[in-house]
């Protein structure tokens, strides 16, 4: 009698196990089955929001269920960032990476709070977009090289606006230290102030990014000189890139994409991969895209984790050769 006992509380010990160990997994083949929080660490209104809507837009529909953008801005993403990483990994919070909080912070003192390759599952990339090299109709300046030139025999004769640690403003330092050119440098707290003062010729350049310059181009307000990408650029078919220009193999993007802090179970990044790159890959969203000048960039977990950790490699060698500190 005592040895059917033991037997039956062993069966039912074993239930009890098996129902425990098989929850997680039902939730997970369930997910997802409530809202899902989208952190964008930038304010409302910008490049990285609009594309954080879209993103939540396009997984709604496909995971019916959805998907909400909060906003948590400072310190260049960092905040936002840092507060996503030390959310709960149960595929609820997700947070928009991106090239200023996950390549550039890293490069800059003191350092973020989260390791960018360790801290967080990468599921993939949204979009990339160039920055354009623009300026001041006053100046003579009309092509890249002209401009090098004067750089070259006027060092620091020539000042140009910036966002500190943003896309643009790297991309002005990568260039400055490609074409051995040295200009001043003045900063802004933001690309509303910079854009102002260069359509009022208070400074005579910037690298911004492609979709904000575009109607002050067409308005004759802003000449374009080159784009940083390493192809033309589709709102500026006519504009070469800063290799063609003769700087062979500069790149300069502006990038984002969805990951998930670190824990978060394989199936549902599985199913986010999946969902992100149908949605991306979708003609409505690469029409919608193109049509701002952003392009789609190749799809997947595995590519955007090698694309950031390339991307944090690269612009701490530019900020180390630049010697910049945080402000």
């Amino acid at each position: 009698m005592s040895n059917r006992r033991l037997t039956l509380a062993t069966i039912a010990c074993a239930a009890i196990g098996f129902i425990a160990s098989a929850g997680p997994v039902l939730a997970q083949s369930d997910y997802p089955n409530k809202p899902v929080k989208i952190i964008v660490p930038f304010p409302a209104g910008g490049t990285s929001d609009v594309m954080g809507r879209l993103v939540a837009e396009e997984l709604g529909k496909i995971l019916k269920q959805p998907f909400i953008v909060e906003n948590i801005g400072g310190a260049g993403g960092v905040i936002g960032t840092e507060r996503g990483a030390k959310s709960a990994p149960d595929g609820y919070t997700l947070i928009q990476t991106g090239v200023g909080q996950n390549a550039v912070a890293h490069g800059l003192e003191p350092f973020p709070k989260y390791n960018s390759n360790t801290d967080f599952i990468h599921i993939s990339q949204v979009h990339s977009g160039p920055n354009v090299l623009v300026v001041h109709p006053s100046t003579p300046f009309k092509t890249l090289k002209e401009l090098v030139d004067y750089a070259k025999a006027n060092p620091g004769k020539l000042d140009y606006g910036y966002t500190p640690a943003a896309s643009g403003h790297m991309a002005m330092e990568q260039f400055k230290q490609t074409a051995g050119i040295f200009m001043l440098g003045i900063p802004y707290r933001g690309g509303g102030p910079m854009m102002t003062d260069i359509l009022g010729g208070t400074i005579k350049m910037m690298f911004i990014n492609q979709d904000v310059a575009l109607q002050h181009v067409k308005a004759g307000k802003l000449r374009p000189l080159a784009v940083s990408s390493a192809q033309r650029n589709a709102l500026y078919p006519d504009v070469p890139t800063v290799a063609e220009s003769g700087y062979k193999g500069f790149e300069a993007l502006s990038w984002s994409g969805i990951s998930a802090p670190k824990g978060t179970p394989q199936p549902v990044i599985d199913k986010l991969e999946a969902a992100l790159v149908q949605a991306m890959t979708s003609p409505a969203v690469k029409q919608r895209l193109e049509s701002q000048g952003f392009v789609v960039p190749v799809q997947g977990a595995r590519h955007y984790a090698e694309f950031i950790k390339s991307e944090e490699a690269r612009w701490t060698r530019v900020i180390k050769t630049a010697g910049i500190k945080t402000p």
